[in-house]
């Protein structure tokens, strides 16, 4: 056997995974067709940012990538809900939910995308289980019970114990293995980008909520002396293409004005990307030799920072069945556990974060009043608001 896993697709997520499993001293192939662009101000440059939730957090620092991010995390202490449904852009009800409530950690660190590549990268060249090869895409698939033969486009193929697809939403080892996906479309899209403003974030996450999705504001560190964060803005697809196409001074008056002027005016910091809003869903997280992850296996609207965080879970329940199996690595039983451990808690998280973008999305005043009732109601019950802030850290603690 070449490998013990191959990893299709070196996204964060992927990145993740070789680190994960490399420093178990598995052999590792994972590949990309693009190479990662590492400077923040470079073409092709992801602008948006990643919230690890504690549980995330743990398993980076039990891979041993936590002590390369942590000088350039930004603690998210508290996450901030402010409805803004009323006739004017202004927060009309606003409530705060402190990570000191249930833990002494943050609720979470947050870090730049194209940093995250950077140090992974860096990360994943120290390793020597590990052959990391951007620039090389997967091409072809054939399982059968005791292998998996992996097809590269340069005309090399591989023989694996274990293929790990974690090559985004279009998947080509989920579609070379078989398996269907279930798609929610929404008609939105979200803008990202990176922002100054004058007011200090203080380490607390702002989620608005108005018409057409939520604009959610994530502390980031300084940047040129101004304090800083990372924005997702999601809106009906025609709206957000416009605002897209805005030039950056009436961009800027349009996004402090979303933003009901909380931090001050905010200064565009970075370059915008686009992208459509989708739920989806694998129809199984595993085939023969194939363990679906990250957003192969399920894609969520920009809320909750529950994206990212589901995919390092499903990393966790891989890398124990692995280490509980290390002689079992990709067969039937093992790929049958994992799907078993992950399909229930994905299916119930994405109808959460369904409801609560039908919910963000709403422009009917009376249903905007319900959510702003709604949003009260939860507060005001405190064992259900610690129970909640517990379930979106995917930790049961009482």
């Amino acid at each position: 056997m070449d490998f013990d896993i191959v990893i299709s697709g070196g996204g964060i997520a992927g990145l993740a995974a070789a680190a994960a499993f490399g420093s178990d001293g598995k052999r590792v192939l994972c590949v990309d067709p693009a190479p990662p662009v590492t400077d923040r101000d470079a073409d092709g440059a992801d602008p948006r940012s990643t919230a690890f939730l504690q549980p995330a957090q743990a398993l980076l620092a039990e891979a041993g990538l936590w002590d390369r991010l942590a000088k350039h995390a930004m603690p998210l202490q508290v996450m901030r809900i402010v409805d803004a449904g009323g006739d004017l852009p202004e927060p009309r009800v606003t409530k705060s939910f402190d990570a000191a409530d249930i833990s002494d950690l943050p609720f979470g660190w947050n870090l730049p995308n194209w940093l995250l590549r950077r140090e992974f990268s860096a990360y994943l060249s120290k390793l020597p289980t590990v052959d990391y090869r951007p620039g090389t895409a997967t091409k072809t698939l054939f399982t059968r019970q005791a292998e998996a033969r992996v097809g590269l486009c340069d005309g090399s193929r591989v023989r694996t114990s274990l293929v790990i697809a974690a090559d985004g939403r279009g998947s080509p080892m989920r579609q070379a293995a078989g398996i269907g996906v279930t798609t929610k479309r929404y008609g939105q899209k979200a803008l990202a980008f990176a922002v100054t403003h004058p007011i200090p974030h203080e380490n607390v996450s702002t989620e608005i909520h108005r018409t057409g999705g939520p604009f959610t504001l994530v502390p980031l560190p300084d940047y040129d002396g101004r304090p800083s964060s990372a924005i997702v803005w999601m809106e009906e697809g025609p709206k957000a293409q416009a605002l897209m196409d805005l030039e950056v001074p009436a961009f800027e008056a349009a996004m402090s004005e979303r933003s009901c002027h909380l931090f001050g005016p905010l200064t565009l910091a970075s370059k915008r990307t686009i992208w459509p809003i989708i739920a989806q869903h694998a129809d199984r997280m595993s085939g023969e030799r194939v363990a679906l992850m990250a957003e192969a296996a399920h894609v969520l609207p920009p809320i909750g920072a529950q994206g990212l965080n589901m995919s390092l879970a499903d990393l966790r329940v891989l890398r124990d069945l692995v280490r509980d199996r290390p002689d079992q690595i990709g067969d039937a039983d093992m790929l049958e556990a994992y799907h078993r451990a992950r399909f229930a808690d994905i299916r119930t998280r994405i109808a959460g974060i369904d409801l609560l973008n039908r919910t963000s999305m709403q422009s009917n005043p009376l249903l905007r009043d319900a959510r702003a009732a709604g949003l009260n109601a939860l507060y005001g019950v405190k064992p259900l608001r610690k129970t909640l802030m517990q379930l979106g850290l995917g930790t049961t603690r009482s």
